[in-house]
């Protein structure tokens, strides 16, 4: 078979394997979800015949009934309709799948960090099921863990909370969404500056609401200007999401911007502001975490929404939290109580064991923090020295988000046409086997995302097949 081809020459680092057909080229152009808003008619046609069989021992009588097909209606909620698939999600699934089936491939688009969930806290974990802490928790989390999180707040970021204007939910991912649900009705806009994270465009649209992007540059470092967001506000303005460090770009906003952001905030009384900072604790001296609802004003304006995947190392734990006034929290937790209930007790002890860390995540974090510098620094030396590449230094979180769209416009033989980031990151992925994640996905084409959670050694090899890749498309292009 041709995979156990690709299996016995591809088990060296460097070499280049046929890609089976099929397996991946999905994941960079995954077709929209498009069902049909027709309802189909439905045909019930039945009839019923009685067939009387007489049993010699009891008599009964036994009735069968026959129906005829029924055709089932298939569609679909135009809600789904209107929303995009992850293309981070099928990039990774579809990496995933080739390295199943042999090809060794280098996976750097999942956002998910390397390390190991610190001892204490899986420690915590284990001991809360040996301990028979299984049963639900109250739907907004366990008053432990969410004084916990009071303290915290409190603490590392000058925000006052009382435990009922906290709420646990599975995950940052879906106290942003039932954030969203809660304050947003149709036909209001929820701005997003871009590049944005893959979520809060669909986000909007899952609430009926019109998501409305705002640009940045990479020559700006990819930061909001104020001034463009006030010239985007209308009476429609009801959301702004900011996420600081961000991902894709890991850039962070210094306290001067938010400020600025803040004041134009306040003229409008509609807008509140979603401030996503679940990659805080991650992020590179000189730069300084500022929570957008300790500026002056803005308490009142912010849902605050943090989480211990990231930084803990804890993805699989499935746990986050947002925190703002109580009027707007037990919205959220009422959609949680029809939706989820509350989350998993196992990982919210394990929860209260990581914010006992210490300032910041303690040593253990610290540590991890240091690893993703180091792996910044080596990525951002790598590709400046690379011909044609924009880059700007993250300040924050483990991404890279590179400019390479002076490679676009080339034609590869036996490949295609490379005209933008979807079909780069093809490109790297058939001729370097680096999965990446294209800039469109994030609301710019001009980029590529480079996840960097992931071992320095693993990021070198990445960066040789890279480097070797764009040295075929740097003679066909002017860089």
């Amino acid at each position: 078979m041709a995979t156990a081809t690709t299996t016995a020459s591809s088990s060296r680092i460097g070499s280049t394997p046929t890609i089976p057909p099929g397996l991946y080229s999905d994941s960079f152009n995954p077709a929209s979800i498009s069902f049909s808003s027709n309802i189909h008619g439905l045909s019930l046609k039945s009839s019923v015949s009685k067939k009387q069989l007489y049993s010699r021992r009891t008599g009964a009588v036994v009735i069968t009934q026959s129906m005829d097909r029924v055709e089932v209606d298939i569609s679909l909620s135009p809600r789904v309709n209107s929303v995009k698939p992850s293309k981070t999600v099928a990039i990774t699934d579809q990496a995933t799948a080739l390295v199943q089936a042999g090809v060794p491939v280098i996976r750097l688009a999942a956002g998910e960090p390397d390390f190991d969930t610190p001892a204490p806290i899986a420690e915590a974990g284990i001991n809360a099921i040996r301990e028979g802490h299984t049963r639900y928790t109250p739907n907004a989390g366990t008053m432990e863990l969410r004084s916990a999180i009071c303290h915290k707040l409190k603490e590392e970021n000058g925000l006052s909370y009382t435990p009922d204007q906290i709420l646990v939910s599975n995950g940052a991912k879906q106290s942003i969404v039932q954030a969203v649900l809660a304050v947003c009705s149709p036909g209001d806009e929820v701005l997003i500056p871009a590049p944005f994270w893959v979520s809060y465009p669909e986000m909007a649209r899952m609430a009926d609401a019109t998501p409305v992007i705002l640009p940045t540059g990479i020559s700006e470092d990819f930061l909001l200007d104020p001034k463009l967001l006030e010239s985007k506000l209308s009476e429609k303005s009801r959301l702004l999401i900011l996420c600081s460090p961000s991902n894709p770009t890991g850039s962070v906003y210094p306290r001067k911007l938010l400020e600025e952001i803040a004041e134009i905030v306040a003229r409008h009384p509609r807008l509140l502001v979603i401030s996503d900072e679940i990659y805080e604790h991650i992020i590179y001296a000189p730069a300084t975490h500022t929570s957008f609802a300790s500026l002056p004003g803005m308490w009142d304006r912010t849902l605050t929404v943090n989480g211990f995947s990231k930084a803990f190392a804890m993805t699989g734990w499935r746990l986050g939290y947002i925190a703002g006034p109580k009027h707007f929290v037990s919205a959220c937790n009422k959609i949680q109580s029809q939706f989820t209930s509350g989350a998993s007790s196992i990982s919210q002890k394990a929860a209260v064991a990581a914010l006992g860390l210490g300032y910041a995540g303690g040593e253990a974090v610290a540590t991890m923090v240091k690893a993703f510098r180091e792996r910044r620094d080596y990525l951002v030396k790598s590709f400046g020295e690379i011909d044609g590449v924009k880059i700007s230094e993250p300040r924050g979180a483990f991404y890279l988000f590179i400019d390479l769209s002076s490679y676009y416009g080339v034609e590869v033989d036996g490949f295609g046409s490379i005209n933008d980031s979807e079909s780069l990151c093809r490109y790297l992925l058939d001729k370097a086997q680096v999965a990446l994640v294209p800039g469109d996905a994030f609301g710019d084409d001009t980029c590529i995302r480079i996840s960097y959670a992931a071992s320095l050694s693993t990021l070198q090899a990445a960066v040789e097949r890279i480097k070797k890749a764009l040295v075929t498309l740097r003679s066909h292009v002017p860089v």
